[in-house]
């Protein structure tokens, strides 16, 4: 089995040929092709994490959507003075589909 560990929107997420994954939101159009930079490689027994090994491969990723997360609601309070904020918030997210590891 092959799958790779890229660094994709902030965070490191494992990915195979076929699956989606969510990431912080990436420019353009559904349907075009995103590269994805690779941490390590696992290729059966092989595992590649060597710096220049892994700049000869590509992880390629089609974009299927844009999304937008869960609200988030932040409350501020502070005792016996009045005072009260409240704020919320909503991630801009984007969902890949990994379309091939060369």
């Amino acid at each position: 089995m092959v799958y790779a560990i890229v660094r994709a929107g902030g965070r490191q997420e494992k990915v195979s040929v076929g699956d989606t994954v969510v990431i912080n939101r990436v420019a353009g159009e559904a349907g075009d092709s995103v590269e994805l930079a690779p941490v390590l490689l696992v290729d059966g027994d092989k595992v590649t994490s060597a710096q220049a090994d892994l700049e000869k491969v590509t992880v390629t990723a089609e974009k299927v959507e844009d999304l937008r997360g869960p609200k988030i609601r932040i409350l501020k309070y502070k005792n016996k003075t009045g005072y009260k904020k409240r704020q919320g918030h909503r991630q801009e997210l984007t969902r890949l589909k990994i379309t091939g590891i060369a």
